[in-house]
């Protein structure tokens, strides 16, 4: 079986500031870069055969940070794994979300959570496919992250997926799924200070989760 460890990028300012990123390339904060740093030192308790992620600046640099603590080279980039498109909701707070687009109106050019699946999932098949057997760190995003779970694991409501958190999936005979989302290491790396996605955007808060 191959193993898939999916980690959420560390905070950035506008997770800290509530507004919603998707698409829009925001970096790391002094925060995430820590968030990262502690990430990479609990992965680092096993051996990995690589790691990959997300094109979007947050999520490479997060690779990056981890990768020098685990002893991988550079991170390879995967297109299909960035943040979900969030529309004209992007760059907007809680408060702008409830005003522009009240009642769970929908946000124009808003992608779906199945286009996010259609995507993501056969990404990850690919890369398990190209390595089997092996172990590999893979950094994304939480709209990314939660798409997936809502994909392999249906039937069950799905707690935090908080900035550095790490949540592990397999992949045996072309079928993805959860191996554990409370894995120990995803227990550890959640920081006092770290907040749920459904905290920080008001589009995933608003959606179900299952």
């Amino acid at each position: 079986m191959t193993e898939l460890y999916l980690v959420r990028h560390g905070e950035t300012d506008w997770n800290r500031q509530h507004r919603i990123q998707g698409l829009t390339d925001i970096p790391l904060n002094a925060t995430g870069r820590t968030q990262a740093r502690a990430t990479g030192r609990l992965l680092a308790r096993r051996t990995w055969d690589g790691i990959y992620a997300s094109p979007l600046s947050r999520a490479m640099e997060t690779a990056r940070i981890i990768a020098e603590e685990v002893g991988l080279g550079e991170p390879q980039a995967i297109p299909e794994l960035v943040e979900r498109n969030y529309g004209d909701a992007e760059g907007l707070d809680f408060a702008e979300v409830e005003r522009r687009y009240p009642d769970r109106i929908d946000v124009p050019g808003q992608e779906s959570r199945e286009a996010v699946v259609a995507r993501v999932v056969p990404a990850l098949r690919a890369l398990a496919a190209q390595h089997p057997g092996e172990s590999l760190i893979v950094v994304s995003h939480g709209g990314a992250i939660r798409s997936v779970l809502t994909a392999v694991d249906p039937d069950y409501s799905h707690g935090m997926i908080t900035n550095g958190s790490v949540h592990s999936f397999g992949l045996l005979d072309d079928e993805l799924s959860l191996i554990a989302f409370n894995d120990p290491i995803e227990v550890e790396s959640i920081g006092a200070d770290c907040e749920d996605l459904d905290d920080q955007n008001a589009v995933e808060a608003r959606e179900p989760v299952a």
